[in-house]
């Protein structure tokens, strides 16, 4: 038998690291899913509001918290014990800092959105700061060994914590509370799960040379992460600002449930993918294969998921929540579209950031964030009259949204095509099989769900079904190798 390669026990640590990552995620989301779905059912929407509008700033805050230097961990190749220290203190004196600027804030954000209310929300949830913080490093040394099992479980125990916490507190009639509540258990109870476990405590040093060289990647990440948020919450701010906490929440709704498919996606190929291609971006030829690979993986999973819940977008909210959040379908249907671009976007990012090109990110996210404010100035006047006017306004932000984010795809393809050495042409006929299966499942999925007057989650059971069908088999005719690897790997596995 031949003596294992270099090369196959790096695979193996791969499979392991995205094994971890997609078990993770799958945990979580289906924890948030069926809190999420608890409290979607007994919380209303002025509730739902209120939360929203907290998130804006605890957004914004979480960003000067990391400042991108959490990202700068996982791009250097060696890293020792004093620089781990130092980002952890850097990360705990800018939680405590926005957290009291927040503080003495909270009774502004209240007078500006007209819900005294708010005020204490904020105050109380604003503690996630700290309590986050802890955490950070903790993540950050894990995902550069390639070692998510602990991640995994920290998170999963946090969420059922938290979930107990929010459903407990959602049906004794806690109102927006039993969200600020699951939000600051899950930051506690997986901060305390990582320190118990892990034994890797801080020394006592805070070193302005090691931040200094962190500095030209966690400038750049944090820059870019300012962009991103700008670029997100704008849009929460101007539609509870202008329109209201109702119209807000349905928006707000929309956005949590389309992120949930979104960003654990490009969570889970990031955290596997990144650590990875900065290993290797010393040698050009096995860094440009393996961009090729992760290319196509992502284009193989990010296209049909999100076509297939374009497609029964609205069977799935009616199993859910019933019809009380109709008025969110459309909304979550532009944000999917969006999401089939997001992903790609950002890992094209990572392709640059693993170069350690973090200034490109930000003119990519430049270019994104003014093409979207432009789509806000024209489509602004659209929000602030009748309900109706304003989730048609609303809407129309998100196609606006949409537009910038492609824009932005676009751009931060041809930059990463020339940094890696590969044509955009190359990238495009990467992602075309894909797209092409993923539209002819779609129309299929979509004329058979149309033409049944059945329960509503008979129609997603059917849609997945015929979409599912049409799209594996399709790759299984036409002898895909990502798919086949995949299945081999699941073989394995199970």
């Amino acid at each position: 038998m031949p003596e294992p390669t270099q090369s196959d026990g790096l695979k193996r640590r791969v499979a392991d690291t995205l094994k971890w990552n997609v078990v993770d995620r799958v945990l979580s989301q289906v924890l948030y899913a069926v809190t999420g779905i608890v409290l979607a059912r007994v919380l209303s929407a002025s509730d739902f509001g209120l939360v929203g509008v907290v998130l804006i700033f605890q957004a914004f805050g979480s960003l000067f918290v990391d400042s991108g230097f959490a990202s700068a961990l996982i791009q250097r190749k060696t890293l020792t014990d004093d620089d781990y220290s130092t980002v952890f203190w850097f990360n705990m004196i800018m939680a405590g800092g926005v957290y009291l600027l927040l503080w003495i804030a909270a009774p502004w954000i209240a007078q500006l959105f007209g819900d005294a209310r708010l005020t204490a929300l904020s105050r109380v949830m604003f503690l996630s700061f700290p309590l986050n913080a802890l955490s950070i490093v903790q993540v950050n040394r894990l995902t550069k060994q390639m070692n998510m099992r602990p991640v995994a479980i920290a998170n999963t125990v946090g969420l059922v914590a938290a979930s107990v916490v929010g459903i407990g507190l959602a049906l004794a009639g806690g109102g927006a509370w039993a969200i600020v509540w699951q939000t600051l258990t899950l930051a506690a109870v997986k901060a305390a799960a990582l320190w118990l476990t892990q034994g890797w405590v801080p020394r006592m040093i805070c070193s302005a040379a090691i931040l200094r060289g962190f500095f030209a990647v966690g400038a750049g990440v944090m820059a870019t992460s300012f962009l991103n948020t700008v670029f997100q919450y704008v849009y929460n701010f101007f539609i509870g600002l202008r329109a209201g906490l109702v119209p807000l929440a349905y928006f707000t709704q929309a956005d949590k449930w389309s992120k949930m498919g979104v960003m654990s996606l490009s969570q889970v190929l990031t955290s596997s993918f990144l650590p990875l291609l900065s290993g290797v971006q010393d040698d050009p030829a096995r860094f440009r294969r393996m961009i090729a690979k992760t290319h196509r993986f992502t284009c193989y999973l990010t296209l049909p998921a999100m076509g297939l819940l374009i497609v029964i977008a609205l069977p799935v909210f009616h199993t859910l929540f019933g019809e009380k959040w109709d008025a969110s379908v459309p909304m979550f249907q532009i944000l999917l579209l969006r999401g089939a671009f997001t992903v790609p976007s950002l890992l094209y990012s990572n392709y640059l950031l693993s170069l350690g090109r973090s200034r490109l990110i930000v003119v990519a996210e430049a270019v994104r964030d003014v093409a979207a404010l432009a789509a806000i100035v024209a489509m602004l006047p659209l929000l602030g009259g009748t309900a109706d006017h304003d989730l048609r306004g609303i809407d129309w932000l998100l196609w606006g949204q949409a537009g910038a984010t492609m824009l932005s795809w676009a751009i931060t393809l041809v930059m990463a095509a020339r940094c890696v050495g590969r044509s955009v042409g190359a990238f495009l006929m990467d992602a075309l099989p894909y797209l092409v299966l993923t539209l002819a499942a779609g129309a299929a999925a979509y004329a058979a769900v149309a033409m049944l007057a059945w329960p509503p989650v008979a129609l997603c059971a059917v849609g997945t079904l015929v979409f599912a069908v049409i799209y594996l088999g399709a790759n299984a005719c036409a002898r895909s190798r990502i798919q086949a690897d995949l299945f081999a790997y699941l073989r394995r596995r199970l």
